[in-house]
């Protein structure tokens, strides 16, 4: 556990000094390309299309465990610092957090030069229609993707790499990229992805919940108002048709005194979500910010968090 430990921390300030560069293929991408060739193989078939859900599940994350373990195997031949490092680049590769960071703070930017621009920006991280938003809806598309990644792009992935490092941490990166491709509800998915949506939303339980208070607890240290995250997060944790994203959406309108959800447009689709949060004020563009900070509070006490239990256990 000590050699997860230091090849995460080690991954973490990778994370944190170069983010996602635009010259790596990120591995992410050829785990999204098994899924696009096997679901059109699965879909020309035929058959039970809910039996084929669970084979594209399972060979999607088993393999992409596989290459993982076969990568540190083969590192391991050379010795236990190539390793080290190959566990290193592994868990880097598997955080999400500067990236994210930037992605928003790129929507907060843009709004400078207009709502337009604004729109172009945050469509590229929020899976709403984003032709008609408001600048005010711009930013809470921000907040809600910020919030929500910060679980499953940010503290489900460093748990995972502490409990089984690179290769439990490649596994849950496999369901996640399961769960944004297609893991929806829609006629089209709602057969060929209801096993990787299940999975998905095993997989990030605890670990929601866990970020929920990771937030409220940066929001204290952040001076942003973490007593209000809290009562957010007790009354409004179940308003999400996920049982896990409503948590840290929670947190973030709570420490920031702002209200998310609501009805948005989804493939031309109005799809109604319960509110979350009060509506105290209307969000404004700093509030991105802020939620960075929450998104950045949050992954440095997981660290700090499973430092102290690695020292603890020995």
């Amino acid at each position: 556990m000590r050699d997860y430990m230091l090849a995460l921390t080690a991954g973490f300030a990778l994370d944190l000094l170069l983010g996602d560069p635009e010259w790596l293929y990120h591995p992410v991408r050829l785990i999204g390309k098994y899924i696009s060739w096997m679901e059109k193989r699965l879909r020309k078939r035929g058959g039970n299309l809910r039996k084929s859900a669970v084979f594209l599940t399972a060979s999607t994350v088993l393999l992409t465990m596989a290459a993982a373990a076969l990568i540190l195997l083969l590192l391991s031949l050379l010795g236990r610092w190539p390793r080290m490092i190959g566990m290193a680049l592994l868990d880097w590769m598997g955080l999400a957090m500067t990236s994210m960071a930037k992605e928003a703070r790129g929507v907060q930017s843009a709004l400078k030069q207009g709502v337009a621009a604004g729109r172009r920006q945050v469509a590229r991280i929020v899976g709403r229609d984003t032709a008609n938003l408001s600048a005010e809806e711009v930013v809470k598309a921000a907040v809600e993707t910020v919030a929500e990644n910060t679980t499953d792009g940010v503290i489900s992935p460093m748990i995972y790499a502490f409990i089984g490092g690179p290769v439990l941490l490649w596994g849950f990166k496999a369901a996640s990229t399961l769960d944004s491709m297609v893991g929806y509800l829609d006629e089209k998915y709602r057969d060929i992805g209801w096993s990787s949506a299940k999975l998905d939303d095993a997989l990030n339980f605890v670990p929601a919940r866990l970020t929920a208070g990771l937030m409220i607890l940066a929001a204290y240290i952040l001076r942003l108002d973490g007593r209000n995250a809290a009562r957010i997060v007790r009354r409004d944790h179940a308003n999400h048709k996920s049982p896990n994203c409503a948590w840290s959406e929670a947190a973030a309108a709570g420490a920031l005194h702002i209200q998310l959800g609501g009805t948005h447009d989804y493939f031309g689709k109005p799809v109604y979500k319960p509110t979350i949060g009060d509506d105290g004020r209307p969000a404004a563009s700093a509030d991105i910010g802020k939620t960075v900070g929450l998104l950045f509070g949050a992954a440095g006490l997981m660290l700090l968090i499973l430092a102290a239990i690695t020292w603890i256990i020995g």
